[in-house]
């Protein structure tokens, strides 16, 4: 069996540093701008560009962790992420008052992701049967699915309107949806996501998905149970799928079909491999690119004298570029340039020696 690219070496394993002496100056330092960024940002970066950023990057983060350490591309995440955010305007409460249960917090925030996990389960249980295309298709077939089934239905989902007024509640007496509290919850969440992953792929679980991933058939010859650790993976996958859901419904405060249509499934795939396949970070990278084109896709086509309406083919073409050139995402460009920055300074020190 190979060594998966993104498994932890001997020498990492054998490292008696602690946590905080381990981790590069350079993420201190992206932490401490992040969290000091309400200083200096104003409401609309906070909230609109910084605030769905955390947010696509942590449903990115569940297609991350299925493909890139488990080798199965699915296409049903937003749809996870969609049966949280329905789950918790069904269950709390809502501008739509015939539907909407009215429930406390405490009761609808661990029933929509409970829900959501055991969606995420059942479609991963029918999807890890398959391989490929045939995941892939299985997936976008279960996800179409269910946007129709949502925009049909109005004794559940409320059809076509979805549900309005959608918002968190106000816990310490803080209105979450402010955008600098809102900055700070999708944050925190984030990291938190962040780090399950990366704790999850060094556990002996994670390495056996890896392993799973390179070579099933060896895996299944040494004891372990190929088909479990791929259903338990779609487990895991939807908790980070259903954080993002249910803060994209607090950002909009709504969610209708359309929050999880084929588009939204589709953008959910073009962040993760903008970003990177093989590391945690590469969806919130990923989802950065993303927000800020689709942000300032007005000003950025204007400039070039086209209509905003064609946002879509600049991600086409940046997608295409990016799977043409770094089929790894933008975080292989910066891996390249690093390596290439060490040797050719290497070459210097050597030649000046």
């Amino acid at each position: 069996m190979s060594v998966p690219d993104n498994a932890p070496r001997l020498a990492d394993l054998a490292d008696h540093r602690s946590w905080a002496q381990r981790i590069p100056v350079a993420w201190w330092v992206a932490a401490v701008v992040l969290l000091l960024m309400p200083i200096v940002a104003n409401s609309f970066w906070l909230f609109q560009v910084m605030g769905w950023t955390f947010i696509l990057g942590m449903i990115g983060l569940s297609l991350m962790f299925l493909a890139g350490y488990g080798g199965m591309v699915s296409l049903l995440q937003m749809t996870v992420a969609g049966v949280a955010g329905y789950m918790v305007a069904i269950l709390g409460q809502s501008g739509a008052h015939n539907v909407s249960l009215g429930l406390s917090w405490w009761v609808f925030l661990p029933a929509a992701f409970l829900i959501a996990a055991i969606f995420a389960t059942v479609c991963g249980a029918l999807a890890v049967r398959t391989d490929g295309i045939y995941t892939i298709m299985i997936t976008l077939a279960i996800a179409a699915a269910f946007f129709y089934f949502t925009r049909q239905n109005y004794s559940i989902f409320n059809g076509y309107s979805g549900f309005n007024l959608v918002l968190p509640p106000k816990l310490f007496g803080v209105n979450w949806r402010d955008p600098i509290p809102f900055y700070y919850l999708s944050l925190a969440c984030a990291a938190l996501c962040y780090g399950a992953v990366a704790y999850i792929a060094r556990s002996p679980f994670g390495l056996a998905l890896q392993g799973v991933r390179d070579n099933p058939r060896r895996m299944a010859a040494l004891g372990f149970n190929v088909i479990a650790h791929r259903v338990a993976a779609y487990a895991l996958a939807s908790v980070f799928a259903s954080a993002g859901g249910i803060l994209l419904v607090w950002q909009n405060a709504q969610i209708a079909p359309g929050t999880i249509g084929i588009a939204s499934a589709i953008d959910v795939l073009v962040v993760a491999v903008v970003g990177g396949l093989r590391r945690p970070l590469g969806p919130f990278i990923g989802a950065f690119i993303y927000v800020l084109l689709q942000v300032f896709s007005t000003d950025i086509l204007g400039f070039f004298g086209f209509s905003a309406d064609r946002f879509k083919l600049i991600i086409g073409i940046g997608f295409l570029a990016i799977v043409l050139f770094s089929p790894d995402g933008v975080l292989a460009l910066w891996d390249r340039w690093r390596v290439r920055a060490a040797a050719r300074k290497a070459a210097e020190t050597g030649g000046g020696a």
